[in-house]
């Protein structure tokens, strides 16, 4: 699951085997899509951190002036990942992301967290950080609207294009099926979407937004694969079914959805934990 990247010579040694790769779904090409008023899946709303990708997101509640929120996985988080039953609210942070230029060629500039807002490896791999800048300021500078978090699952079979901020490549194919449980090492992710086999993300996509083709909109993020065929190890999940059968997919790879979190944002852009909202809760407050 550790889909970050550990040091330059890693970072350089995958970039070669992916530019060398002739096969799969790895493609730096724009995808077809319609419904988020650009015609097409690019890198606005996009974002690189120093491990991991990103993207800027917004909810079916967000206004245009609230404090920005970025997306990535829980194990991306700068301080370590969070450890099994572990959430993490309202922490100070001071984490910077570049935003890309809708091409994916250029940086248009760079934007910072204030604070950790919600961050959980449990049930869920994701992070969510609040941004120093509005929406509107973002928009105002660099002309780069927020992707919108679907309230909604996406069906098995939907197009989706995986977004990298890290790698500045688009990866497009269809999800496959829904997961009903995820295992690595001691983190376990319910209801998460495992990809077609031939959509082949790689380390450094960790974060990646989901986005559904079809509506434009943030479906899941990104965070897993299993790269050597072991069973339920770090960078090695396991797929757990409702009778505790355990199926290892060597290759394959998985996002975690997001419509829970987009249904726990409230006005003002806050992750409302409460008998409505179904995330991981910490454990003082359940």
């Amino acid at each position: 699951m550790t889909r970050r990247l550990a040091g330059a010579a890693l970072a350089a040694a995958a970039c070669a085997a992916v530019l060398g790769a002739t096969g799969g779904a790895a493609r730096a090409v724009p995808s077809p899509s319609a419904g988020h008023g650009r015609g097409e899946v690019d890198f606005t709303g996009i974002v690189a951190l120093s491990n991991c990708s990103g993207s800027l997101v917004r909810g079916p509640h967000s206004r245009d002036g609230d404090a920005a929120l970025v997306m990535t996985n829980g194990h991306c988080l700068e301080n370590g990942m969070p450890k099994a039953g572990e959430v993490i609210v309202d922490r100070p942070s001071s984490r910077t992301f570049e935003l890309l230029d809708p091409a994916g060629t250029k940086e248009l500039g760079t934007l910072r967290a204030t604070r950790v807002e919600y961050a959980t490896m449990t049930d869920t791999d994701v992070t969510i950080y609040r941004l120093a800048s509005s929406y509107a300021d973002i928009e105002r500078k660099y002309a780069a609207p927020a992707l919108l978090l679907s309230t909604s699952r996406p069906p098995d079979g939907t197009e989706i294009s995986v977004v990298s901020g890290y790698w500045k490549r688009i990866f497009g194919c269809r999800t496959e099926a829904t997961v009903h449980r995820l295992r690595e090492g001691e983190w376990t992710w319910k209801d998460s979407i495992r990809y077609a086999p031939e959509c082949r993300t790689i380390h450094g996509t960790s974060g990646s937004p989901v986005i559904e083709v079809r509506t434009g909109r943030v479906v899941g993020v990104n965070n897993t694969g299993n790269d050597d065929g072991k069973r339920c190890t770090l960078n090695n999940p396991c797929e757990v079914d409702r009778d505790g059968g355990v199926t290892v997919r060597k290759g394959i790879h998985y996002a975690q959805q997001t419509y829970l979190l987009a249904r726990c944002l409230s006005r003002g852009n806050d992750v409302l934990l409460g008998k409505s909202c179904a995330l991981p809760r910490p454990a003082a407050v359940r």
